[in-house]
């Protein structure tokens, strides 16, 4: 099979399969095993915001015009397709997310596998603000149906299926329609879509508290309002395909219900609350009826049925409170919350959120219904929690997901099971935390680039948070919605640097001064960014797909995913809590080796509490620069020892005492933490050809959207951050082990000395580097530089593409690991995860848990060999060190520096015969029965690709440093002195271009750098450096060179007659020199029959005679074999004339 093309992270060093330097693509890809990156827990969850390094995202307005408005808060929700989790799916991995805010509701559809075009919209309903539980979508067969909810209207909007759309579900396209494409040619004034509420007045009093929508089995749209009277209104719309009239009903208690609840009515009884208004409402469709439940003011949840119009039970939820109900029941229930959750297996579940302070909790219900139709609920389960204010919680078949906004206004993510959870303690989400609050500059550190590089960094600020702060810096009202990330970088530079210059009074600052006002200025920036960044993460919703369990964070500004933690990072980022109530950890194979993995946890912990802000700067720093983490780490050890007040290190060192066995605890966080893993190949799947092709084109799309790649390629920063800080911490600590040795033996610390200090320190720059490539951004490549550096590639044979073939992504712009993962990686993941799985037909579920998983996993593995960064990769990894210096050296000369480029190559040289891709790049393997070394046919494959870039300095010191390896070779060595005196040459290096002539050994190709050397010089006028050089043995050959240049070519124009002349008379040769001129001078008595041609002539005649008076007397003759009167005459006139008064014979035969 043809290899595949990949292109490494630069995207200038495009290889094939066979031909790549790095050990993840010989021989196979690497596998996803249990045993590297240690297993993903089920216990917790990190959260990876989703935001994109674009401009704000351009929402289509559409604005429908109708009456008054009262307030709600703010809301958001989500919907995912029915097939999202099947592989061969035009929906796979898609949703969509909406936010409402006042009278606005924004609509963003999204996928994981494809970018989706025209995919927001916000609709504008003026004055309608939308209801709590005021939006639904649903399915159907051909539409997707948008139901909206406001507090005087309700509109249905119907948008066709992506199925209908695309009817193949093998979709090849990069890019894909979303289903709100053509949203602006529906007419939502129409019956059919909107109907005002006749009831609705508009006003506090008599708005609706809260709502549901749904579509009926029928088609038909239902809209249930929680009227402030304590009923529950439907309005029915018609179906949209059918011919029909808006039908409104009101479901209440009778009289005697009234009466029997609550024996007086509100007024007499002085309660200014309605005890029956629903705060709270979900509807579920059984069989041929609909229940319609409502959690009420009065603490009750209220079953009625549609079909009915009745309520059908009644369940107080404090009776499954188990202490303080009274205090509880006599203040009105605000905050409650509902939610249902339905499966043929378990059938109808409900949980209620009873918010009480302090003593919050949730109830599981489970509904059973009797043969008389008569229904009652069954309690599962109670959970409680010490969280405060709710905002969202999802009901799954087995968890309850929760968030909520702590007193710090933080966000906090839990999950629990109610089910098999016998301890009550709920499942961590590690949150992203909010950007940090100051910023550290240091003082040789440019503030200005400090603050941009924060600002911009993949992982901090949304693009609509530094546009806000922007406009409230600026004090206006532009719109900034256009800009690409960089545009928006230059802008805030020059805002911010405009407002310091326009603060400075006065002329003269010392450079100190100034670096405190910078500091003043953009730390003021910042704080807007950060605090618009805060407003935009606020929490609205949870979202949790059916199909493929994932999980999202709904936020006002942007959506996060919630990806599964690895076990190591679950360790190291659990609190103190949680880690005394682990009791096992799938890193450790037995309880009490498990036990010394969590003390030596719970050290690690403590070491990077008692770590200064200072210290962990300075280990950052020193990985940057390329020290020694092992003596840096030493350095840190001895400042925590040195400023220990707390005795914080005592109570590490007491702690470590615990660990009964600290080497092997090491050693295994030391397994878990590395990403090596071996290379395999898997060949099964041998089905029908036409599956496994239909099956791959649909792998090319998997998790291939900019959305993915950011997610992913933010996953793998994520990890790598908190790997870094691990590895940091475990060799803190081993050298705090070094000091102390107590319960560590001579052979240990041995071990521990000489394998588990570099092995850490090695895992340490590794983590480092994986985060330094995560948070990059790589700049955008013009097309026509792009096209010349494949060009050059070509040169190298390391190209099988004249084009550039990689997938443009739509971020703005891409990390190095972003623009690697689209690239090459995501396509190898994919086909690796296919390769180790039994997948059969379109049945292919995308369980998110476990794919993410896996796709993080064997991303990190790829990218651990592929580590491309050298400068900070080359103190510690000495696997392919040629390979990787090869590689160095191209980008170097992709960026122009050419000199550390060639300082490169001439380190890459030294390994060609020992590394593969060097022998195949150079062509020794095919070329091994020749005698040439491996190293000058490596050198004549660089000089080929410098002379095609241009750089014939390069060339020279190259071509120089191969001629000492050839020195067996005399065709290898004419080649190279021929290369180096044509660039000496090219560069006017006429001494060095001389000297590189004459050594070189081949005569034929000698004589051909002569004559090139000769005809330059003449056409550069450069005739007294060819005079003066000596051409020893080479006086004849220059001499005919000259000679025949001299007869071919016009003479008026051409003065080769008097370079010869000139010639011949710096050596000497005054006879040869007299009969140069002579024969100029014949030639212009007949080629030349003018005025200035006579003057010439008369001037050659005369330097002939000066040569030969020059001449010993019986050597002072010319021979002319053609005969020629004029010319005796004019001779015998020359004579006898003045100059005869030499008196001197001459002897002239003709």
């Amino acid at each position: 099979a043809k290899p595949l093309s990949n292109v490494c992270l630069y995207q200038i060093c495009r290889v094939t399969e066979f031909y790549c330097p790095f050990k993840c693509l010989k021989g196979g890809s690497p596998n996803v095993q249990r045993g590297k990156m240690a297993g993903v827990l089920e216990r917790s969850y990190i959260e990876i915001c989703g935001f994109e390094r674009e401009s704000v995202l351009r929402f289509r307005q559409i604005t429908l015009n109708l009456g008054n408005a009262v307030l709600y808060a703010d809301s958001a929700g989500g919907f995912s397709y029915e097939d999202s989790g099947k592989l061969l799916s035009v929906t796979s991995n898609r949703f969509i997310h909406w936010s409402t805010s006042g009278d606005t509701v924004q609509f963003v559809e999204q996928s994981l596998d494809t970018n989706l075009l025209n995919n927001a919209v916000r609709l504008r309903i003026p004055n309608c603000l939308l209801l709590p539980g005021g939006v639904c979508i649903q399915e159907t067969l051909n539409n997707i149906i948008i139901l909206i909810v406001t507090s005087q209207s309700v509109h249905r909007l119907v948008l066709p299926h992506p199925t209908r759309m695309y009817r193949s579900d093998l979709v090849t396209e990069l890019q894909m329609q979303s289903i709100f494409t053509d949203i602006g040619k529906l007419n939502l004034n129409e019956p059919a879509h909107s109907y005002v509420l006749p009831f609705a007045q508009g006003t506090q009093t008599t708005a609706p508290s809260t709502s549901a929508a749904w579509i009926s089995h029928e088609g038909e749209a239902l809209f249930a309002l929680a009227s402030p009277s304590g009923a529950i209104t439907v309005v029915t719309l018609p179906a949209h395909d059918q011919d029909g009239t808006v039908s409104i009903l009101e479901l209440k208690q009778s009289s005697m219900m009234q009466r029997l609840a609550g024996w007086m009515p509100t007024a007499i009884r002085g309660d200014q609350s309605i005890p029956d208004l629903a705060i709270s409402l979900a509807v579920h469709q059984l069989e041929d009826d609909t229940f319609i439940f409502a959690l009420c003011q009065d603490h009750k949840l209220r079953m009625w049925s549609l079909k009915h119009q009745m309520c059908l039970l009644v369940t107080d939820m404090l009776e499954y409170m188990p202490a303080g109900r009274g205090e509880v029941k006599a203040s009105p229930a605000l905050a409650h919350k509902l939610r249902l959750f339905f499966s043929s297996s378990i059938g109808l579940c409900l949980a209620i959120y009873l918010a009480v302070p302090k003593r919050s909790q949730f109830c599981v219900l489970q509904l059973v219904a009797s043969e008389n139709n008569r229904y009652s609920l069954d309690h599962i389960s109670t959970l409680f929690t010490t969280q405060e204010t709710l905002v969202d919680f999802v009901l799954t078949a087995t968890d309850i997901w929760a968030v909520w906004l702590d007193n710090d206004n933080q966000t906090v993510v839990k999950y629990i099971s109610f089910e098999h959870n016998t301890t009550g303690m709920w499942n961590q989400v590690f949150v992203q935390p909010s950007p940090e609050e100051e910023v550290h500059v240091g003082e040789d550190q440019d503030p200005r680039e400090i603050y941009l590089d924060v600002l911009f960094s993949p992982l901090r600020f949304t693009a609509s948070a530094i546009i806000k702060a922007l406009q409230i810096y600026k004090r206006d009202t532009e719109r900034y919605s256009d800009l690409s990330w960089e545009e928006l970088k230059k802008r805030v530079t020059v805002t911010v640097e405009n407002e310091l210059q326009g603060s400075v009074t006065e002329y003269e600052f010392c450079q100190e001064d100034y670096r405190l006002l910078q500091v003043e200025f953009w730390s003021k920036f910042y704080a807007c960014c950060l605090q618009y960044q805060d407003v935009l993460s606020t929490p609205l919703a949870l979202h949790i797909s059916p199909a493929t369990a994932m999980v999202c964070v709904l936020k006002k500004g942007f959506v996060s995913f919630l990806l599964p933690c690895f076990a190591i990072d679950h360790l190291y980022l659990s609190s103190d809590d949680y880690l005394i109530s682990e009791e096992e950890t799938p890193i450790a194979e037995d309880s009490e080796m498990s036990r010394d993995v969590l003390q030596l946890v719970q050290c690690l912990r403590m070491v990077n509490e008692s770590l200064p802000e200072d210290m962990a700067y300075e280990m950052e720093k020193a990985l940057e620069d390329l020290l020694s983490p092992e003596k840096v780490s030493e350095k840190v050890l001895e400042g925590l020892l040195a400023s220990d007040n707390g005795n914080v290190i005592q109570d590490i060192t007491n702690k470590l005492q615990d660990i009964n066995n600290p080497i092997v605890a090491i050693n295994m966080l030391l397994r878990e933490l590395d990403l090596e893993t071996d290379a395999e190949t898997d060949s099964r799947h041998t089905g029908n050809n036409w599956q496994l092709l239909f099956m791959r084109i649909s792998l090319s799309q998997l998790y291939g959207s900019s959305v993915a790649a950011s997610l992913i390629c933010q996953a793998v920063c994520q990890i790598a951050m908190t790997r870094t800080l691990i590895c940091r911490d475990l060799l803190i600590l081993q050298q705090l082990y070094l000091r102390i040795g107590d319960n560590v033996r001579g052979s240990q610390l041995l071990q521990l000395q000489q394998d588990l200090i570099s092995r850490c320190s090695n895992l340490l720059c590794t983590y480092h580097l994986l985060k330094q490539m995560s948070l990059t951004l790589s700049s955008s490549v013009p097309l026509d530089i792009l096209n010349a550096d494949l060009q050059h590639l070509s040169v190298l044979e390391l190209s099988d593409s004249t084009t550039p073939t990689s997938r443009r992504s739509v971020l703005n712009p891409q990390t190095v690991v972003e623009l690697f993962y689209q690239n090459v990686a995501r396509k190898a993941i994919m086909s690796q995860i296919f390769s180790q799985q039994d997948v059969e037909g379109n049945q292919t579920m995308l369980h998110w848990s476990q794919m993410i998983s896996s796709v993080l996993t064997l991303l990190c593995q790829f990218l651990y060999p592929l580590d491309e960064y050298v400068r900070l990769v080359g103190p510690w990894c000495q696997v392919n060190v040629g390979s990787y210096r090869f590689v160095l050296g191209h980008c170097y000369l992709a960026s122009g520096e050419g000199q550390k480029a060639l300082q490169c190559f001439q380190e890459a040289a030294a390994e060609v015969d020992k590394e593969e891709f060097l022998m195949k790049l150079t062509g020794s393997v095919e070329e091994a029965a020749t005698t040439t070394a491996p190293r000058l046919l490596y050198y004549n494959k660089v000089l080929r690709l410098l002379e095609d870039i241009g750089l014939p300095e390069l060339v020279i010191h190259l071509a120089t440093l191969a001629i000492s390896e050839a020195a067996n070779d005399e065709r290898i060595q004419a080649a190279l002195w021929t290369r180096i005196f044509k660039h000496h040459l090219d560069l006017g290096h006429n001494s060095q271009a001389y000297e590189a002539l004459t050594q070189n050994p081949d005569s034929s190709r000698q004589l051909d750098c002569l004559r090139q050397l000769v005809v330059v010089l003449c056409e550069r006028a450069q005739l007294r450096d060819l005079v003066q050089f000596s051409f020893v043995n080479l006086h004849d050959e220059v001499v005919s060179i000259i000679e025949s240049r001299a007869r071919a070519v016009d003479l008026m124009t051409h003065n080769y007659y008097e370079l010869l002349y000139a010639f011949h008379i710096n050596r000497h040769n005054y006879r040869k020199a007299g009969t140069v001129m002579f024969e100029y001078g014949m030639r212009l008595g007949r080629e030349v029959r003018t005025l200035r041609g006579l003057q010439k002539q008369v001037n050659c005649y005369l330097a002939a005679l000066s040569c030969l008076r020059l001449v010993h007397p019986d050597y002072a003759w010319i021979v002319q074999p053609s005969s020629g009167a004029a010319v005796i005459k004019c001779l015998k006139q020359l004579l006898s004339s003045d100059v005869a008064s030499y008196k001197m014979r001459q002897k002239i035969y003709w």
